[in-house]
């Protein structure tokens, strides 16, 4: 039989009004109801553990616990008895138990041979329990036989990811997460293994901080289903940035770790598949800006860092050039025109600009031009970046 953890046994309490016809009948009955809880009336649930009464349903990554009794209900010895147990899937069948085992030499009548197994169910689908038996009788008969008890494997959580790209080479990861299983479950804990390309950070703590107090309240129940987001960023490594300068092509990014219990603390692990990202394009010419301040004053300069890289398998010669809109709230202040040199393939150049706040407001960084000089091509860069322009009466 499967071993599982035992459940609180139910209460049904019947409730009637002493002007009733069944009068206060009923309330004695509830009284001496074994599963009536001490000190709370009228709860659905009693102080009493039950044990299970089915097969019950098991989920993909919990450990599935069996009991085997091999039982001589003869009136003869069995002699070199052998118990073997193996469980059968749809694409492969595993050995649980007798492997290794000696026989039992013998086995007297009314005696038993006990095994307990656990496994940690890794497959969906169905799953056949194989227990196999050998004895020879007192006669010297060599006599076998096999059981097989069927059960389904069912899916506990239904996971999708979402990739937020940044400006910079940042990726954030959204990880939805709906537990559908009839029960409520508790998360334990849902982390992000990156890959190698990758340092991750969660975002899903107070503050931000590496703590315990997620932001999902301290009660950390998932209901039937409900959806909860996970939400991680993921910053490329430094010396693969040196190496590759520009992340191109389907990169792995890592795999999402998750661990829940059930009501009744039964554990249950879950890990995915690599999680696979694809970069976006930049096209032949990518413009960042590395350093760029959130808010400057009406009427002064701010200095930006422009870094400008080669994406295109191709050495470049670049010409900046640098266009005002007078509709804009920051103009450009400096040489148009500059002749920026040429540019290898996968390399970046950081260019030092400054511009001047001439209107309040969020304003926009735009009007900044590159033009190839072996292909006569401009690219036309704006929207950059956003500021808050501020105006400051007491100065």
């Amino acid at each position: 039989m499967r071993l599982t953890k035992p459940a609180l046994m139910a209460y049904h309490p019947l409730i009637s009004d002493s002007h009733d016809l069944p009068g206060d009948i009923l309330d004695k009955i509830g009284n001496t109801d074994i599963a009536r809880p001490q000190g709370i009336q009228f709860f659905g649930l009693g102080d009493l553990l039950t044990l299970p009464q089915n097969f019950g349903n098991i989920f993909l990554g919990e450990t599935f616990s069996s009991y085997i009794s091999v039982h001589n209900d003869s009136t003869v010895t069995c002699k070199d008895i052998m118990l073997k147990v193996d469980l059968q899937t749809s694409s492969q069948r595993l050995m649980l138990s007798g492997a290794s085992n000696q026989p039992v030499t013998e086995l007297f009548p009314e005696q038993s041979i006990d095994d307990v197994i656990h496994h940690e169910v890794k497959e969906l689908g169905t799953h056949i329990l194989v227990c196999a038996v050998s004895y020879t009788t007192n006669l010297g008969e060599k006599l076998a036989f096999r059981k097989f008890f069927k059960f389904q494997v069912l899916k506990p959580l239904d996971v999708k990811t979402k990739f937020y790209n940044a400006e910079s080479d940042e990726v954030y990861l959204e990880a939805q997460i709906q537990n559908i299983t009839p029960t409520p479950i508790y998360m334990e804990h849902v982390t992000l293994d990156p890959s190698q390309q990758y340092d991750a950070k969660q975002l899903n703590t107070i503050d931000g901080k590496e703590s315990s107090d997620l932001v999902f309240g301290r009660v950390n129940y998932l209901n039937p289903m409900d959806t909860r987001q996970y939400l991680y960023c993921l910053i490329p490594k430094q010396e693969l940035l040196k190496e590759s300068k520009v992340l191109k092509g389907v990169t792995n990014i890592g795999k999402l770790d998750i661990v829940w219990k059930t009501n009744m603390g039964e554990r249950g692990r879950l890990q995915t598949s690599q999680l696979q990202r694809v970069a976006p394009g930049y096209g032949d010419i990518r413009v960042t800006l590395e350093e760029v301040p959130d808010t400057v004053l009406l009427e002064s300069t701010l200095n930006i860092v422009c870094r400008i890289t080669n994406c295109c398998e191709r050495t470049m010669d670049l010409t900046l050039v640098l266009q005002n809109n007078q509709s804009s709230g920051l103009l450009w202040s400096g040489i148009s025109g500059r002749q920026l040199g040429k540019l290898p393939q996968n390399e970046f150049l950081d260019l030092n600009l400054t511009m001047i706040a001439t209107k309040s407001g969020l304003q926009t960084i735009c009007g900044l031009r590159l033009t190839d000089n072996f292909l006569k091509r401009t690219y036309e860069h704006d929207e950059l970046a956003q500021i808050f322009v501020y105006n400051d009466s007491n100065s």
